[in-house]
C-alpha cells in the first residue's frame, strides 16, 4: 500500500514530463502561401505553377516499436499546427507595394539585366543591359523591391508568431520566385552562379 501511494505519484509526473508539444516549421503551408502571394505580384507573367511536392508519409504504426507504439497511446505527443496567416494588412500592403513596382522591372527581368537571387532577394545582373539613363532608375526598383521582400519574410514570421522561421519562409519564397518565374529568366543556384531559366 505505502509502495503504491510513493508508486501512483511518480508515474503521474513521469506520463506529465513526456507529454511534448511539437512546433514545427510548416514547410507545405509555407510554400501555399508563397505561391499565392507570387501569383498575385507577378500577375499573368508568371510561369505554370510547378507541380505540388508530396510531403512524406508518416510511418505506419506497425513500422514502430512496440515500446514507442505503447508510449504513443500512453501520452499522444500534442502538435500544434499553426494557421499560416498572410491576410495582415502590413503583408498585403507589401504584397501590393511588390506588385506594383513589378510592371516596371519585369522588362529587366526579361531582358536578363535583373535577376533572383538565391537569397530571395532580387539583384542587377548585367548593368549593361540597361541604357544609361535607366540605371539609376532600375537600381531603385531593386532596392525597394529587396527592401519589401526582407519586409514581408519577417512581417510573415512575426504575423505567425515565430519570428524565429524568418529564414525558413526566405528559403521556401527564393525557391518559388525561380520556380514561378517565366522561362527566360536568369536567377542564381545554391553556389551563386547565374543561369536561365
Amino acid at each position: 500500500m505505502k509502495l503504491e501511494r510513493l508508486f501512483t505519484p511518480l508515474l503521474a509526473l513521469f506520463v506529465a514530463g513526456c507529454v511534448t508539444i511539437n512546433v514545427y516549421f510548416p514547410a507545405a503551408a509555407a510554400q501555399e502561401a508563397a505561391d499565392r502571394i507570387i501569383d498575385q505580384v507577378y500577375g499573368s507573367e508568371g510561369g505554370k505553377p510547378a507541380a505540388p511536392e508530396t510531403a512524406p508519409q508518416p510511418h505506419s504504426r506497425t513500422e514502430r516499436p512496440l515500446l514507442v507504439a505503447l508510449l504513443e497511446r500512453l501520452v499522444p505527443a500534442a502538435e500544434a499546427a499553426p494557421n499560416f496567416d498572410i491576410q495582415t494588412p502590413a503583408i498585403q500592403s507589401l504584397t501590393a507595394s511588390m506588385e506594383a513596382r513589378h510592371a516596371r522591372l519585369a522588362p529587366f527581368y526579361g531582358s536578363g539585366a535583373v535577376g533572383m537571387t538565391a537569397d530571395g532577394r532580387i539583384a542587377v545582373r548585367d548593368l549593361a543591359a540597361i541604357p544609361l539613363r535607366d540605371r539609376a532608375r532600375v537600381q531603385a526598383l531593386v532596392r525597394e523591391e529587396n527592401r519589401d521582400r526582407d519586409a514581408l519574410y519577417r512581417e510573415i514570421a512575426r504575423a505567425n508568431g515565430h519570428p524565429e522561421w524568418e529564414g525558413d519562409i526566405r528559403a521556401t519564397f527564393a525557391r518559388r520566385w525561380i520556380d514561378r518565374a517565366p522561362a527566360g529568366w536568369w536567377y542564381q543556384d545554391a553556389s551563386g552562379a547565374w543561369k536561365r531559366k
